[in-house]
């Protein structure tokens, strides 16, 4: 990860949603602001000219990540320019004082380790819906080696296959390729 998401503490990872696949528009428009702005990555096949291909393309659509203060993410909702195509993705499991639900942020810790996932070029990282999942043991663990070095996540079975499945609360789950058990190390918060 990158010294430019290092740790603010006056900045979030805020979640904005963008409408009508404007979501790299959203990014631009954050970059040029001299913030940072995060849209994970992932394979899709589509059907290019009668031919399937497997094709990078967003793995959360008319999803970007922004880390930032509140008040430049408030200025930025609000801002008639763009309010049309750029809104706040709401946190649907709590609400504030006035019962409504706040704007999703995520932890720090969970992004940079979301950020290191989906920032591996690999075709089989996905996400996953948590009833396709069944944990092994729900402990913690540290990928050692390979290709996902560092990821901390939860074993599970995935897609017949044992994967890490790293949450980001509120959200999604993601899932790595493929994970031998000897690659694995238990994680210790």
């Amino acid at each position: 990860v990158s010294v430019r998401y290092a740790l603010d503490e006056n900045k979030k990872w805020f979640v904005l949603r963008a409408t009508y696949g404007r979501a790299n528009k959203v990014y631009d428009i954050i970059q040029k602001d001299g913030q940072e702005a995060y849209i994970p990555l992932g394979y899709q096949l589509k059907e290019i000219n009668g031919k399937k291909k497997r094709v990078k393309a967003p793995l959360l659509p008319n999803l970007v990540f922004v880390y930032t203060t509140e008040d430049y993410v408030k200025s930025l909702t609000k801002n008639p320019a763009y309010r049309t195509f750029v809104s706040f993705y709401f946190n649907h499991f709590s609400t504030d004082r006035f019962g409504k639900n706040p704007p999703l942020t995520i932890d720090y810790a969970a992004m940079i380790n979301f950020i290191n996932l989906t920032s591996i070029d690999d075709k089989h990282i996905r996400i996953v819906d948590p009833c396709q999942c069944n944990y092994k043991s729900g402990e913690l663990v540290r990928v050692i080696d390979g290709k996902f070095k560092g990821v901390i996540g939860r074993v599970a079975r995935a897609a017949g296959e044992q994967r890490v499945v790293v949450e980001l609360e509120g959200l999604c789950w993601v899932a790595t390729a493929y994970i031998p058990t000897a690659f694995l190390q238990t994680y210790m918060e």
